[in-house]
């Protein structure tokens, strides 16, 4: 993609090794606002449509977060039920009215596909929020660019780095985006780690060998942790299996705590997940005792997610060029750039 302005942004497959090097540039010129040190109005007027019909907390409120510190305003819709969808009406029906209402929207949606199906009636630039099992590419950029801000404190590139992905590569969107971004670049090592049901979808494996990339596929965590530089857990998707006792199945399967984490990672393996993090008892697949390892990065991805939803927005609304020309100082106490 070498044109941002008015664009959709649906899949990672829109985007080169060049357009991920803009957002992440841009991510970065963001930092002063996330951190409540400078303000920006560029904004200023515009309204997101925050459409989330699946539930969400974090990439819902991340969304309309992002847009609010650019200045404009957010107006949300929550649920399939409170739709009109909930009525019948179709995706392309729903757009091309809602979009009217709006000057970008962000949309989640329980079906594979369906966000690309709604922006075809939409008149505005739409970005995909998660669609299904399918993908989720605002996710996938933040973990590339937690990646390569990770691995470059270390002094470590993306290109040559080994990464395990562990947990549901099934259902799990994440993972699926953030492989075809990492096709992008040179020698990764991937070790694939999960219950055969729940292993890597073909497609995805194809892409990744494709790419010329090496590939370890395995059903057990320890003994294949011990190369990786980037440790990447993923939660049992258990809104998507077919009933709560089949999920059941498999929570709990891969579990990492301090102690598997020192008896079989590198001192310096980057903990990542997605978020949520299940902590109940029966499942625990990230304890609470990794909080105070520096390696665990898993609140440093959320906050790269503000930057880079809100680089989003601003190169879909032209507007990257113009943050400074509309900055303002902050004038209210606030400690984030203290953690």
């Amino acid at each position: 993609m070498t044109q941002f302005q008015g664009s959709h942004i649906l899949s990672v497959n829109q985007l080169d090794l060049e357009a991920v090097q803009t957002i992440f540039n841009v991510a970065s010129r963001m930092t002063p606002y996330a951190l409540r040190q400078k303000r920006t109005s560029v904004l200023d007027g515009a309204v997101l449509g925050n459409l989330f019909f699946e539930p969400s907390t974090r990439t819902r409120i991340s969304f309309g977060c992002a847009f609010n510190l650019l200045g404009g305003k957010v107006s949300e819709t929550v649920g399939m039920a409170s739709s009109s969808l909930s009525k019948g009406e179709s995706l392309y029906d729903t757009a091309r009215v809602l979009s009217s209402y709006s000057d970008v929207i962000a949309m989640r949606h329980p079906d594979a596909f369906s966000v690309k199906e709604f922006a075809q009636g939409s008149r505005v630039p739409v970005i995909n929020g998660g669609d299904g099992s399918n993908e989720h590419p605002t996710q996938a950029l933040l973990d590339l660019f937690t990646i390569q801000k990770e691995l470059q404190a270390g002094g470590r590139d993306i290109s040559g780095m080994h990464i395990a992905m562990v947990g549901d590569l099934k259902f799990g969107r994440t993972v699926h985006s953030l492989s075809r971004l990492l096709c992008m670049y040179k020698d990764v090592s991937f070790t694939l780690v999960s219950p055969k049901e729940l292993a890597m979808p073909d497609y995805v494996i194809s892409d990744i060998e494709n790419a010329g990339h090496k590939i370890t596929i395995t059903d057990q965590l320890e003994g294949n942790l011990d190369r990786a530089d980037i440790l990447y857990l993923t939660r049992i998707q258990e809104e998507r299996f077919p009933s709560q006792d089949e999920a059941n199945k498999y929570r709990g399967k891969f579990r990492l705590n301090q102690s598997i984490y020192t008896k079989n990672c590198k001192s310096n393996t980057v903990i990542m997940h997605p978020l949520p993090r299940d902590s109940r008892e029966q499942a625990n697949e990230l304890d609470n005792d990794l909080n105070n390892n520096p390696n665990l990065a898993i609140f440093r991805q959320a906050d790269n997610g503000l930057l880079i939803r809100m680089a989003l927005f601003a190169l879909t609304l032209g507007v990257d060029s113009q943050l400074e020309q509309y900055e303002h100082p902050v004038n209210w106490y606030s400690r984030k750039a203290e953690f």
